[in-house]
């Protein structure tokens, strides 16, 4: 696995990266949830409905979902759960405030965060998020064995921006759980975009290139329900500048 830019970097291409497509704005919607959650499901329904109807013209929503560890001592271990997203959530109330870790909680383009199960809340922070300024950026993504093949075109750091750090991830779709005890005891559930590694690659250069590299494939994974998800994040204000993503290709 090639987890940093100085490593991750295989050909730079000048020029390479196309003009932004006049067609959608992508918007990266970010769920902190749990299956110990009683109050999560319901947000984790208003995620799966963003990524399957896509309800916003002229919007993609890119959703990432994320799973907590700190319910997991409240009766029932989220198989999905990771220390890391606990720790992606700390660094956001940083800048949202010491209070803002709760879970369902959403963050739309690290900019807006609010109740994730607040539809109405959230339809008003994508549509904000979209009519800001994105830097253009594609992925390609290609499950080969044990691994997955990316590809990333990448645009220059904008000269007086802040540190900018890419990040990409995988997603499954598609999971189901039967939880048997804590607040979800005897509930099955339901998700989608659920993140199952999640890397930082670096910071964004100052000219434009292709990034090729791998990251690791658990046989667990059902490729064909996962996707790669790239995107460009400032390091001090946590703004998201770029997301793009895809299915991963079998």
């Amino acid at each position: 696995m090639l987890f940093s830019l100085t490593t991750f970097f295989v050909s730079l291409a000048l020029g390479m990266v196309p003009p932004e497509a006049a067609a959608k704005t992508t918007v990266l919607v970010e769920l902190f949830t749990s299956e110990g959650c009683s109050s999560c499901p319901p947000a984790d329904a208003l995620l799966a409905r963003f990524l399957k109807e896509q309800p916003l013209p002229d919007v993609d929503i890119v959703p990432l979902s994320l799973h907590v560890d700190y319910w997991d001592h409240q009766g029932w271990k989220d198989p999905f759960s990771s220390k890391a997203f606990t720790t992606r959530q700390g660094d956001y109330s940083k800048v949202f405030g010491a209070d803002k870790i709760y879970t369902p909680q959403l963050v739309v383009d690290g900019r807006d965060e609010l109740n994730g199960s607040d539809e109405a809340a959230a339809r008003r922070a994508v549509t904000a998020a979209a009519a800001r300024q994105h830097l253009p950026l594609r992925i390609d993504a290609r499950a080969r064995g044990t691994s997955v093949r990316l590809s990333i075109e990448l645009p220059a750091a904008p000269a007086d921006s802040e540190p900018i750090d890419v990040l990409v991830a995988l997603t499954e779709d598609d999971l189901t759980t039967v939880v048997r005890r804590g607040e979800n005891g005897g509930r099955t559930l339901s998700h989608v975009a659920v993140v199952r590694t999640l890397q930082s690659l670096g910071s964004l250069e100052r000219e434009t290139f292709v990034a090729d590299g791998q990251l690791k494939l658990e046989p667990a994974w059902k490729a064909g329900s996962m996707r790669a998800v790239a995107w460009l994040q400032g390091r001090r204000t946590r703004h998201v500048y770029g997301t793009a993503a895809a299915p991963l290709v079998q």
